[in-house]
């Protein structure tokens, strides 16, 4: 009896291992919001890496983070360095890109709890009188992340997180 059922757990826990490596070789994650603001309004929130800090969700999360910026203050080259709790855990992210009121890429260094590298992507896009902001992160998705994956939706873990940011950035835009 004992013998079967441990067959039986093997057999499920290959199965998921088998299901896991069909997952997609990258994730992405995004959300879009409507501004009642231009782009020229809009722009310098997210390209300055301190702006940011008075709209991202993630801020909330560990009001005590430790947080360090170098570089530039805005732009290519500027770089925010965070610490947190165990939610936040400790990463970098740097401005590569910043095309004026239009688009910003960085690249986030996540190195606690898990190392990964992965690009943020702010799109502005101009309708009407508004701004259609679009907030995005997207990389590889290695096999730990695959298995992972099974259990916790990036997408609403992320996604969720996006969409607070997003509505912040949107009060503080529109005053």
């Amino acid at each position: 009896m004992i013998k079967t059922i441990l067959i039986v757990l093997v057999v499920i826990l290959v199965a998921v291992l088998i299901y896991a490596a069909t997952k997609p070789d990258t994730f992405r994650v995004q959300r879009s919001i409507t501004i009642k603001a231009t782009p020229e309004t809009i722009f310098p929130l997210i390209n300055d890496l301190h702006s940011m800090q008075t709209w991202s969700a993630w801020e909330k999360v560990d009001p005590g983070m430790k947080r360090t910026y170098s570089g530039v203050t805005s732009g290519p080259g500027a770089v925010y360095e965070w610490e947190g709790n165990q939610e936040i855990g400790q990463g970098r992210m740097e401005i590569l890109e910043a095309t004026p009121s239009a688009k910003i890429t960085l690249r986030m260094d996540f190195i606690k709890p898990f190392p990964c590298q992965n690009t943020l992507e702010f799109v502005l896009q101009t309708e009407g009188d508004s701004t259609h902001v679009t907030q995005a992160i997207f990389g590889p998705s290695p096999y730990l992340s695959k298995v992972m994956s099974l259990v916790f939706s990036m997408d609403k873990m992320i996604g969720g997180k996006f969409t607070e940011g997003l509505a912040e950035l949107k009060t503080i835009a529109e005053k």
